[in-house]
């Protein structure tokens, strides 16, 4: 089976669309999303609306479930002051503009998918099988990486949250973070996915990187209200 799967879109259509032209060209058997659809740029309903007419199936991100419920934070848990206080603002933005379509779509998200190939459970979450807002970081500790795979019982384990791809192979379990579509963290501003092959015999995973115009939604996020911060931060892939 081969598969594309990828996350963290963040309101940034042109990066979603771009990543599917190229997911497109890469022969897969089925395609999937890891939630957080809207936030930071300004098309949540259009990306919203993209999986749903496009045959995607995805999970939910804390953001869509927060959204979705109107609460009052968005779930992000940021150490740094400046960059809550960003957050908070991306998420007010979020609520007062997304229309109950993208809401309803939101809403209806899993938190978990799961499926098998050649005898392999795979299991697709947003950050982890416990939490949709814990930051799973390559550098955790091998403990925490078991604690994991003990509380979902997957052979694959694939999610996102923090926009920064890796891959680790521990105890015959296979932990893959997918990056991000619309917001990448890594100092790589081109969007990102993984492209995930199961056989009999592997598990074989790449991270390819797309570009798109960086600068139109860069642009697109100044003009509809949203923080310049985040321009800036698009640009530099953090």
């Amino acid at each position: 089976m081969r598969f594309a799967i990828f996350g963290d879109i963040h309101g940034n259509i042109d990066a979603l669309t771009a990543v599917y032209d190229s997911v497109m060209k890469q022969k897969v058997d089925r395609v999937y999303h890891l939630g957080d659809l809207g936030g930071y740029a300004p098309f949540v309903n259009e990306v919203a609306e993209f999986p749903a007419t496009h045959g995607i199936e995805g999970v939910q991100g804390n953001y869509d479930e927060n959204v979705a419920l109107n609460s009052e934070h968005c779930g992000c848990k940021y150490e740094d002051p400046v960059q809550s206080g960003l957050a908070d603002r991306s998420f007010v933005w979020t609520k007062q503009h997304a229309d109950n379509r993208a809401r309803e779509i939101m809403a209806s998200l899993p938190k978990t998918l799961t499926f098998t190939s050649h005898g392999r459970v795979v299991a697709l979450f947003h950050a982890s099988p416990r939490k949709h807002n814990l930051y799973w970081y390559e550098d955790r500790p091998d403990k925490f990486f078991r604690e994991m795979a003990e509380k979902i019982r997957a052979d694959v384990l694939i999610f996102g949250h923090t926009h920064k791809p890796f891959r680790k192979d521990l105890d015959g379990s296979i932990f893959i973070n997918a990056g991000s579509v619309g917001k990448p963290k890594d100092g790589d501003p081109r969007a990102c996915f993984a492209l995930i092959e199961i056989t009999e015999n592997r598990v074989l995973s790449e991270f390819p990187r797309v570009p798109y115009n960086i600068n139109g939604t860069a642009t697109a996020i100044i003009e509809k209200g949203l923080p310049p911060d985040f321009a800036g931060q698009l640009r530099q892939g953090k």
